[in-house]
């Protein structure tokens, strides 16, 4: 579908601060409450460094995810990096890729979601779990301007309930004796193998930045302003995962963490000997603001995939006064909870992970393409080498996780 033929266009309405709230909500929404003790189980007194080492894989395909939205800053950014770089074909399994992201990693975040409401409620979780997608659904389609609102509100919760949890455990991890062990480097490769399976879960937790680059159509002067909008996700994302990962790392009962349903409500709990229930209800209401952003996020790939000529111009149809693309957003919210119903937590957070690295491996080696050509803008063509970099950094985590 072309301008011209298109009657509803997506509305302008974003600025630096709603964008960075919509990363920063999508990102530590989307993994440290689901996954935090996965994590521990995995990697164990290295949890840190797993999630440092997923860090600077995220923060290589951030820089590229920059500059390429700075001369590319269209809704299905990836598909269009990489069908721009790589082919039309490329592009069109990466976009379809992209999709399946952000169904897997909301159906991640939807099944966590019913567990920490469950540990406090007693509610069946497959109820709590359908409930939550139909109200989100609701949200999603009244508008962008509401949608990244109620995502900004959500995100300043969850961020203080993460640092509420930081400040009452710091004591207790630096007063014990695994901070040294947290940051030495593995003595052999089963300790780095553990890392690097770690760092692959931890991973998860980082998807959510490049769901920026899909909301250039709605943000006021994009070439700037989605660029600047992905480094400070990353930057302000790391720094509270490792904060929170040196927390649950010291805690000395780490079975019981890695078996607990609500991890940091039951850390809370036994570190500062009062309720965990408030932690928990944070949590849940937190995790909320992932899935809603990877709906929204998910719904505008499809509409940029159908402007293409990827996708049927039915799935990108907007709403005529919402200007929301409601018939999308509608069949992602079917596929979420298909599979949160269905499919173990664990499972999907792999699977979520490896097609991401796949993607993220394409989006750099497109950087590297597009910057060789002589018709290349200046800025694609002085990081293309940065673009190869991340390119082999994406896939040796991907098949790091193959080889375990």
């Amino acid at each position: 579908m072309t301008k011209e033929t298109q009657p509803v266009s997506l509305r302008r309405v974003l600025s630096l601060p709603w964008l960075v709230f919509y990363g920063v909500g999508v990102t530590i929404g989307a993994g440290i409450f689901a996954l935090i003790a996965e994590i521990v189980g995995v990697a164990g007194d290295h949890a840190p460094l797993a999630f440092l080492v997923a860090g600077a894989v995220a923060g290589f395909t951030g820089f590229s995810y920059a500059v390429l939205s700075s001369a590319f800053p269209r809704a299905a950014g990836e598909a269009i990096f990489v069908k721009t770089g790589i082919g039309e074909m490329a592009g069109r399994v990466t976009g379809y890729g992209v999709i399946a992201v952000a169904i897997t990693s909301s159906a991640v975040i939807a099944l966590a979601f019913a567990r920490y409401v469950g540990s406090f409620s007693g509610l069946p979780e497959p109820l709590s779990l359908v409930v939550v997608l139909a109200l989100l659904s609701g949200v999603a389609m009244a508008g962008v301007r509401e949608s990244v609102a109620f995502a900004a509100l959500i995100t300043l919760l969850e961020a203080g309930t993460l640092i509420v949890i930081i400040a009452a455990g710091a004591p207790m991890a630096l007063s014990s004796d695994a901070l040294p062990r947290m940051f030495s480097v593995p003595a052999d490769w089963p300790m780095w193998s553990a890392v690097f399976g770690g760092a692959f879960v931890a991973f998860f937790a980082f998807i959510g930045f490049e769901d920026i680059e899909n909301m250039a159509e709605e943000t006021r002067e994009p070439s700037r302003t989605i660029p600047l909008a992905i480094v400070l996700t990353l930057v302000i994302s790391v720094a509270i995962y490792a904060l929170v990962a040196i927390v649950a790392a010291a805690y000395p009962e780490r079975a019981a963490l890695v078996a607990s349903k609500a991890p940091l409500s039951d850390l809370f709990a036994s570190v500062t000997g009062w309720p965990g229930a408030p932690i928990a209800v944070m949590a849940s209401v937190a995790m909320v603001n992932g899935i809603l952003v990877q709906i929204v996020m998910a719904s505008r790939v499809i509409y940029g995939m159908s402007r293409e000529g990827m996708l049927p111009e039915s799935a990108g149809t907007l709403h005529a006064t919402r200007q929301t693309p409601v018939r999308a957003i509608a069949m992602l919210s079917l596929a979420i909870a298909a599979l949160g119903l269905f499919v173990p937590l664990l499972r999907l957070a792999e699977l979520t992970s490896f097609v991401m690295l796949l993607i993220f491996t394409a989006v750099n080696l497109s950087l590297f393409l597009i910057g060789r050509r002589a018709d290349a803008p200046a800025r694609l063509a002085r990081w293309r080498y940065w673009g190869l970099g991340g390119a082999i950094v994406s896939l040796a985590l991907a098949v790091s996780e193959l080889a375990a």
